[in-house]
């Protein structure tokens, strides 16, 4: 299973795609003329500005969703794995991949708004309905929705479930082992497997609400808990900060496993992680109530930084640090592990390396915070994926017909779940790379092709600055005298 894997991961993530998510950031990064600079403060008042209703939710509870997606496994297993495999250098691409990124969140996040429609009391939108409303296709709207349905409520969800039954496991032992028709599992990871299904089963069987107020709860909370601790690893090591600076930056050109792992691997991890271009932000930021498509863009823009230029830049600062990342000996080659916690059993892609660089400066707590954050991270992460899964159901419920397609869906993520939080971390990020790659494929040409037909994305920029640098106090947007066709919410909008 693992060598398929494997082979069907390397197919998805070519130098190809690698290339298709750097390009796609710098060209909308031009085309908005760095829209992620020019509208840094904007993008922070805006997340204090509207309110929830019966049909959406609010500009903040849809970050939270999207900040649920965006923030997790990636943010700490994702950044040690990445180091792991691409070099220190692998964080300079994660930073460059994050700030070219929030451009392409903001065209995939505008589409979204612009292109959502009511679907039974509620706001629902994303790459499927863009696709087949502007572009006019259809059977690719069908393609990345039922992509998207196997990806985010089959594939993904085993990485954050294996990441938080494995750093559990590394925090609190195995605690024995039960053979079963899975294989061996031990105690402690079907344990942690129980709890997770049991929780989710209860939060997804009460909407996307439920979802919206337990992650605006939740993500900021923890964020902001995780980076704390890292700013407290950083500054009791603060003098060996300007190293691994220079550290990242130069082993960014010459690093110690070529410049192709490191771009590759940071590129990988940080599409991973930011999921700029994956268009799982699209649906969170289809779901909110907003006077205007750009302002939630800018939002979720917003949040690309708070993702990698935050969370996975705390992540890679204590593990660099510290030391507390597998390097290979100069002469002999061996792999040096730097700590009890992390052996030649752990697995790259677990959190442990991250684990590792907590419990050198906290002693007895560090490996048990991160088991910890994890679990919220992770858990979060999970209750985004359901919903994006959910939505797309949703689409495809207007052209087949399935009884009971929510039910299953359910059952067969918890299915997902549970199976992830018991097997290897490996086959679990196999599974989840094939899925983030699918899925960036299908939406980054998708949103090109926007932009050579007609640029709405665009268009909502210009008119919101224009009604911006006009001082108005509410904002309107009006997508016929734009040239902008089929967006019918905004046609015909319903109080």
């Amino acid at each position: 299973m693992q060598e398929i894997v494997s082979v069907v991961g390397g197919w998805v993530w070519s130098y190809w795609l690698v290339g298709l998510c750097l390009g796609a950031g710098l060209l909308f990064s031009f085309l908005t003329r760095f829209l992620q600079v020019r509208h840094f403060r904007h993008m922070i008042h805006l997340l204090r500005s509207g309110k929830e209703s019966d049909r959406g939710i609010s500009s903040f509870q849809a970050l939270a969703v999207s900040l649920s997606g965006r923030v997790g496994t990636g943010n700490i297993a994702g950044v040690a794995a990445a180091i792991g495999f691409g070099g220190p250098g692998a964080v300079f691409w994660m930073w460059v991949v994050a700030f070219f990124g929030a451009a392409t969140a903001y065209v995939e996040a505008t589409l979204g708004q612009i292109y959502k429609e009511e679907d039974e009391g509620q706001l629902r939108g994303g790459p499927a309905f863009y696709i087949e409303k502007a572009i006019g296709q259809k059977w690719y709207g069908w393609v990345f929705a039922i992509t998207t349905i196997i990806a985010t409520g089959l594939l993904l969800p085993t990485v954050q479930a294996n990441a938080i039954s494995t750093s559990a496991e590394i925090a609190f032992g195995t605690n024995g082992t039960l053979d079963t028709i899975l294989g061996t599992i031990s105690y402690t990871k079907l344990t942690a497997a129980i709890i997770v299904v049991s929780i989710l089963g209860f939060i997804i069987f009460g909407g996307v609400k439920r979802i919206a107020h337990v992650t605006q709860v939740i993500v900021p909370f923890m964020a902001l808990a995780y980076i704390v601790i890292a700013i407290g690893v950083v500054l009791w090591n603060i003098a060996e900060l300007p190293k691994v600076i220079g550290l990242i930056v130069n082993d960014a050109f010459t690093p110690m496993a070529g410049i192709g792992a490191a771009i590759g691997w940071g590129v990988k991890r940080g599409v991973y992680s930011n999921e700029a271009g994956q268009g799982t932000g699209a649906h969170a930021a289809a779901a909110a109530e907003v006077d205007h498509p750009a302002q939630q863009g800018l939002v979720q823009a917003f949040s690309v930084y708070v993702d990698t230029l935050l969370v996975c830049s705390a992540t890679a600062f204590m593990i660099l640090i510290t030391g507390a990342y597998n390097v290979r000996h100069e002469v002999t080659g061996a792999i040096v592990f730097p700590s009890e916690i992390v052996t030649v059993a752990t697995d790259p892609n677990s959190a442990g390396f991250t684990q590792a660089a907590l419990e050198f400066v906290f002693p007895n707590v560090g490996a048990l915070f991160v088991a910890f954050a994890l679990f919220f991270f992770a858990f979060t992460t999970i209750l985004a994926y359901y919903y994006i899964a959910e939505t797309n159901v949703a689409y495809l419920r207007r052209y087949f017909r399935i009884p009971t397609d929510i039910a299953i869906l359910k059952l067969l993520m918890i299915g997902s779940v549970f199976y992830g939080a018991v097997k290897t971390a490996s086959l679990a990020w196999g599974l989840g790379d094939i899925g983030v790659g699918l899925m960036a494929w299908l939406n980054i040409i998708a949103i090109l092709i926007l932009f050579f037909m007609g640029k709405p994305a665009l268009k909502a920029l210009d008119d919101y600055e224009r009604q911006k640098n006009a001082g108005v106090t509410s904002y309107s947007f009006d997508p016929v005298s734009l040239g902008i066709k089929n967006a019918d919410f905004w046609e015909n909008p319903s109080e």
